[in-house]
């Protein structure tokens, strides 16, 4: 009896020990587990501060980007050269870069990736797109003579047309059934937003803005797909080395228009003659829109490009209604949303890869 009591007492003593250290690994279970939610929740909460900061940033900049060349003009023309701003934003874009990479160099040191010195074979891809960006850029000024802010970031969505099909030409890029409808639902969108029913004209914006568009979009989407080939074909190469050389040659190109177009204007007035505040903006604006982009591209994902987008068209065409008289119209509004609907639809419907 007495060696029963004794057993009995020390399965006990056995099973409570058990007990104790059962109930204390779920405590410490539930404190770590706690932890980790806690600490993944401040986490989410930064990156979504971050992708709203980098979401708003890109939404302003967008929108105020047409806002701003317009609101640039004097009685109906640029007072300034254009050719000389074209230049001021690709020198303001490489300073930018360069400060990125004095940075980088600070942080981690000059290695293989991150060094300015490179060969000829890898700089001499880049003359290509840096022209085809000056003429595209070049082109964004005169096109306000046949289209306003708002038509002009409808038709700015066309560049999403070509860069599609130059994508599934060059780089052979498939593309799902829901992209090629939503590249139908754009057009449709864009011809909708310029209706006018009001006047003899079926369309707002004439043939010639119309072309220009068309050209700038084939540009764009053209000069997109080459720089993005250069970049993948050597991916660990950093990115601010690989848009310091494209500025540099941007910089050249542009001072060689300026010597061609505006040579005696700049000679006889001065290199800024007839730049006010508006036009500083501009400028700033033009080349913080690219650094907003790859931040867009680094931090966020393509989905806060389709909303800025959106968003974008409608802020423009509210504040064009106050600055510069803009009506809005059934045809406008009808349009301006079959254009976003159609950028989201291409932004989802992207073909995933197979497993």
């Amino acid at each position: 009896m007495e060696y029963r009591r004794v057993k009995d007492q020390e399965i006990y003593d056995d099973l409570s020990q058990k007990d104790v250290e059962s109930l204390s690994g779920r405590t410490l279970s539930s404190a770590n587990t706690s932890g980790l939610s806690y600490t993944g929740g401040a986490k989410g909460k930064s990156s979504w501060k971050l992708k709203s900061v980098v979401t708003l940033a890109l939404t302003l900049l967008t929108s105020s980007q047409a806002i701003l060349i317009v609101w640039s003009k004097r009685a109906g023309k640029y007072e300034y050269s254009v050719t000389t701003a074209n230049f001021s934003v690709e020198a303001l874009k490489c300073l930018l870069s360069l400060a990125a990479l004095v940075r980088t160099w600070n942080r981690h040191g000059v290695t293989d990736d991150n060094r300015l010195t490179t060969s000829f074979d890898e700089v001499g891809v880049y003359p290509i797109p840096a022209v085809l960006y000056m003429v595209k850029n070049l082109l964004q000024y005169y096109i306000f003579a046949y289209v306003d802010a708002p038509a002009y970031q409808i038709l700015k969505n066309l560049n999403i047309i070509s860069t599609g099909v130059l994508y599934r030409i060059i780089l052979k890029k498939k593309l799902s059934e829901i992209q090629w409808a939503a590249f139908v639902l754009l057009c449709a969108g864009c011809t909708t937003a310029q209706l006018n029913p009001s006047s003899d004209h079926v369309l707002q914006t004439p043939i010639q803005g119309w072309m220009m568009a068309i050209v700038m979009a084939l540009l764009s989407g053209f000069a997109g797909v080459y720089t993005e080939a250069i970049i993948k074909k050597r991916p660990s190469r950093n990115i601010n080395v690989q848009n310091f050389w494209l500025y540099i040659f941007g910089v050249i190109f542009n001072l060689v228009a300026i010597c061609v177009q505006d040579y005696d204007a700049v000679m006889n007035k001065g290199f800024f003659h007839g730049y006010s505040f508006i036009t500083v903006l501009m400028i700033l604006n033009h080349a913080l829109s690219g650094i907003a982009v790859s931040m867009v591209m680094k931090y966020a994902d393509n989905i806060v490009k389709v909303y800025s987008t959106s968003v974008a068209m409608l802020l423009t065409a509210v504040v064009s209604v106050f600055l510069f008289s803009f009506r809005l119209s059934l045809a406008f509004l009808l349009g301006s949303t079959v254009v976003s609907v159609s950028v989201y639809l291409h932004s989802i419907g992207k073909l995933q890869p197979q497993k």
